[in-house]
């Protein structure tokens, strides 16, 4: 497919990178570590989704893989889309060279990320967590005579379901790696 998740990549990171350049040169929330990259980029009905890392923001981006079906959305409006983590809020941009898209807020600025390969590793667990589905089990894989470990406040038993998704907050400062954690 001409305008498939690879495609839409190059296109995202080309457009990034002339912003980069052109509009954000010498701004000082730009974290001098980092580079344009797009990662996990991937199918999703007759979109594609995946993280844009730039030196000022981290984002979830929602784009059109059938043209610019978006046309009739007004530019900052808010769009609620369900993965199978649950329901996140896209606001509607765009922008010449990629037209209209979705973005979702993760990180602004960058100036928690020390290099770039902190800031792809968490790309990769957010794209990781985004397509898990919520109050799933988790599977006990311990012995039958070991027994379960304390429930606290801060972590659920294991095979337990969560009682509310995680908030973005949550997610990002990898509570989900904690979840049922033994």
């Amino acid at each position: 497919m001409a305008n498939g998740p690879a495609y839409l990549s190059e296109g995202l990171e080309r457009v990034y990178t002339d912003i980069q350049q052109e509009r954000m040169a010498g701004v000082p929330i730009l974290n001098p570590q980092l580079a344009v990259q797009v990662v996990g980029m991937q199918a999703w009905g007759k979109h594609s989704l995946g993280v844009l890392i730039t030196p000022w923001f981290m984002n979830l981006m929602l784009l059109s893989s059938e043209g610019n079906d978006w046309h009739d959305l007004p530019l900052g409006s808010s769009q609620r889309h369900v993965f199978p983590s649950g329901p996140y809020e896209f606001i509607v941009g765009e922008e010449a060279g990629i037209g209209r898209y979705q973005m979702c807020s993760l990180f602004s600025p960058m100036f928690d990320f020390a290099d770039q390969g902190s800031a792809v590793a968490t790309a990769e667990a957010v794209m990781d967590a985004i397509m898990c589905e919520k109050n799933h089990e988790v599977i006990d894989a311990r012995s039958p005579d070991t027994p379960p470990p304390a429930v606290t406040e801060d972590r659920p038993a294991l095979g337990e379901r969560m009682d509310q998704p995680l908030s973005r907050r949550d997610l990002l400062r990898g509570a989900f790696l904690r979840y049922g954690q033994g």
